[in-house]
């Protein structure tokens, strides 16, 4: 189960300062009182941005771990929100998909592989926009950035909300 983990640090200063190291997690989700053998369970790596890691502990009796996901990054997909930001302002400016992908992409991927990488994103983009319409999440949200958004909404929300930006399962 992925949970945000509330930071105003940049990728850079997270990396950097090891913040994964000092991230916490009061207790138990599933176990609120606590006696389910809940503890840190290490840290894993993502593939992007490198040298990153999240925080993970794991619930002994509930038989799950929890993984603390910083403000910037995209859950269920490799980069920052930031990234994804950036790829469907990209798109919006571009005259069709194709170049949109072709630009972000560069010339090491194929031009089919780079457009399926970009649609994943504006059809998570949309998905999510979606869902907090659906959710009557206030209208500032609608137009606000997706890093903004990750930091600024309720986990609550955060869980009734579709990847990159919130953690509903899939």
């Amino acid at each position: 189960m992925q949970i945000p983990l509330r930071t105003t640090s940049s990728v850079e200063a997270y990396v950097a300062n090891q913040e994964w190291r000092s991230a916490r997690l009061a207790c138990c989700p599933l176990h609120p009182a606590g006696g389910c053998g809940f503890a840190r369970h290490g840290s894993y790596e993502r593939v992007t941005p490198p040298r990153l890691r999240i925080a993970r502990w794991y619930c002994r009796q509930g038989h799950r771990t929890f993984s603390l996901i910083p403000d910037f990054l995209a859950a269920r997909l490799p980069g920052t929100l930031a990234l994804i930001e950036r790829c469907v302002a990209v798109s919006a400016a571009a005259r069709s998909v194709e170049l949109a992908a072709d630009a972000l992409r560069g010339l090491d991927i194929s031009l089919p592989s780079a457009v399926r990488w970009l649609r994943r994103r504006l059809c998570a983009v949309r998905t999510v926009r979606d869902a907090m319409s659906s959710i009557a999440v206030i209208d500032v949200c609608v137009t606000a950035s997706l890093p903004l958004l990750r930091h600024e909404l309720s986990p609550d929300i955060l869980s009734r909300l579709p990847s990159p930006v919130g953690f509903r399962p899939p």
